[in-house]
């Protein structure tokens, strides 16, 4: 039988989160589905709350081809350049 460490280090990354939005008035939100049976249609259906509720607008939409994968570096770098904030989610 051979033990591992679950405490031991892997390589390191240099990550961190994104800054806090102030308000998310008149904000453009992005759409991140992963061709997941219903999370288009669920996904869409948030971000009309959005609208709604916070005078956002539904800008661009990106796909990617793995719900258990990330999302490609080039799909995240397009949004960026175009979304203020993305949603994502799995609709089944």
């Amino acid at each position: 039988m051979r033990l591992y460490d679950p405490t031991a280090s892997g390589p390191e990354r240099s990550l961190a989160r994104a800054a806090v939005l102030a308000s998310l008035e008149g904000k453009t939100i992005g759409i991140l589905e992963n061709g997941k049976l219903n999370a288009m249609e669920m996904l869409r259906e948030v971000a009309s709350l959005f609208e709604e509720r916070h005078g956002c607008v539904i800008g661009g939409i990106y796909s990617k081809s793995n719900a258990s994968a990330p999302a490609p570096a080039g799909v995240l770098e397009k949004a960026m350049g175009e979304v203020d904030f993305l949603i994502t989610g799995l609709g089944d």
